[in-house]
């Protein structure tokens, strides 16, 4: 069966390069980068070389990045540990549509009696501007920290953190985005912009799993959540996933590189055909946030009146991967609580689904996509209908 792979906001291919380095690595530079010895310090020359390889992805200095275990840690990171280092300040901001990373987060930490206050969303998914402006002006003495998402990983809807980030660095209050779909996709200078924390993983770019990094910039202290030494200037004890952060330098150097060309805009118009031929060929089918800018490389269709699971078993028989709404205990799917945030029926987000593709994503593999989609569609509806 041949293998159309378009789930690649999960994650994505390693790039050839980026294997090797890591093979490498675990073969030949194997030692500790804390040792004081020849063979740890060659380790750690090539160590911040990546670093610079990732710093210069994101246009930040190397003393601002702390590499961690993923994007994951990295948000956590950046609210846990504004939280602890602001203790007169018990508020965190932040909305509904984030990935579980904060969404989670931030409800754990209400049960724990932080104020979480939640920003809400316009019907085409992005944050409503007066809302973060009112409960600035508002509260902003006693906010620890306003957390963001940038590109949404549903439904790729780019967020005004430029926009945001500026309403609260004049309120004196710190700003996080969540840039794990951004970064190695749009190009970041976080240099010009006025965010104080950001957050991001490698695996997204075609770089490895189990890394990632957090940018804290000047003057932004933040308390270590990992204890047990201290490596990466403090912030997070460890030692350093060598393979892993070496690989994250390849990916950031080939990212960059990337970003300088017209692919996405080629990629853009690829997703947009895309969309137009699963809508004429599909019936009661839409495309969520449709309206909204959004990342060239995520559609998020919505069939309606049908079950996401079953749409994805039908795809993944015929060798499609595509993803929807975060799986519940039993097994099944259900709809997407970033979805029903935004208003978007139930009937729609029970059958809405994920296509996102990377820069290595052809259009062979679309077209071909494009004909499965509406076979699998048409069989659910027929059975649906108890034809």
């Amino acid at each position: 069966m041949q293998f159309l792979y378009l789930d690649n906001n999960a994650t994505t291919r390693p790039a050839d390069e980026v294997v090797e380095v890591m093979n490498a690595a675990l073969r030949e530079n194997w030692a500790n980068p804390s040792s004081v010895h020849r063979q740890g310090q060659a380790v750690r020359q090539k160590l911040e070389l990546a670093r610079e390889s990732v710093c210069r992805l994101i246009g930040c200095r190397d003393r601002y990045l702390t590499f961690t275990s993923g994007g994951t840690e990295a948000a956590n990171l950046a609210i846990l540990g504004s939280l602890e280092s602001l203790p007169k300040r018990n508020v965190l901001v932040t909305t509904k549509l984030e990935h579980v990373a904060v969404r989670e987060l931030a409800d754990r930490m209400e049960k724990k009696g932080v104020e979480v206050l939640w920003l809400a969303s316009q019907p085409d998914g992005v944050i409503e501007a007066d809302a973060l402006e009112a409960i600035l002006n508002d509260r902003a003495g006693d906010i620890a920290l306003v957390s963001v998402q940038w590109v949404n990983n549903e439904t790729g809807v780019i967020q005004p953190v430029e926009r945001f980030g500026a309403m609260c660095r004049e309120k004196g209050v710190r700003f996080h985005t969540d840039a794990t779909q951004r970064v190695g996709k749009l190009p970041v200078n976080v240099a010009d912009l006025p965010v104080d924390l950001l957050s991001f993983a490698a695996h997204k770019f075609h770089g490895p799993k189990g890394v990632g990094g957090l940018y804290a910039g000047r003057g932004v202290r933040i308390s270590p959540q990992s204890i047990g030494g201290p490596q990466e200037r403090e912030r997070r004890g460890g030692t350093e996933n060598t393979p892993g952060i070496l690989g994250f330098g390849v990916a950031a150097d080939l990212a960059r590189a990337w970003l300088e060309s017209d692919e996405r805009e080629r990629l853009a118009s690829l997703r947009d055909e895309f969309e137009k031929t699963i809508c004429s060929r599909c019936e009661e089918t839409s495309i969520n946030c449709f309206e909204a800018p959004r990342i060239w490389n995520t559609t998020n269709i919505a069939f309606h009146r049908l079950e996401a699971e079953a749409i994805l078993m039908l795809l993944s028989e015929r060798g499609v991967c595509a993803s929807a709404g975060a799986a519940c205990s039993s097994g099944s799917l259900d709809p997407s609580p970033v979805l029903l945030a935004m208003g978007i029926p139930p009937e729609a987000a029970h059958g809405s689904v994920r296509f996102s593709l990377s820069r290595e994503t052809t259009k062979e593999e679309l077209d071909q996509v494009a004909e499965i989609v509406p076979e699998a569609i048409g069989k659910l509806r027929k059975s649906m209908a108890g034809v």
